[in-house]
């Protein structure tokens, strides 16, 4: 391969990997939304707030650990016998 080749490779290889963190950092957010929304514990103010599991899921999120963040939370979902929301 030419180095003009090459370089062109990698930038694209790079833009498709920032897109899919970008992906899954979106599903993570809207997988802890989903979460807290429909499993959460009640709060005082008639709401929902995070169990420890939603609120460790979110902080894998938050943290840049996706995988784990989305491991933990469609766990979380599936074990109420909800299905989680599409990607």
């Amino acid at each position: 391969m030419t180095r003009p080749t090459l370089l062109t490779v990698l930038f694209v290889c790079l833009a498709c990997s920032v897109a899919a963190q970008t992906d899954d950092a979106a599903y993570c957010r809207k997988l802890s939304e989903y979460a807290t929304r429909y499993m959460g514990d009640a709060a005082f103010n008639g709401g929902t707030r995070p169990d420890f599991d939603i609120m460790e899921g979110t902080a894998k999120c938050n943290k840049g650990d996706t995988a784990g963040g989305i491991a933990i939370l469609e766990k979380k979902i599936r074990s109420k016998g909800f299905t989680p929301p599409p990607r």
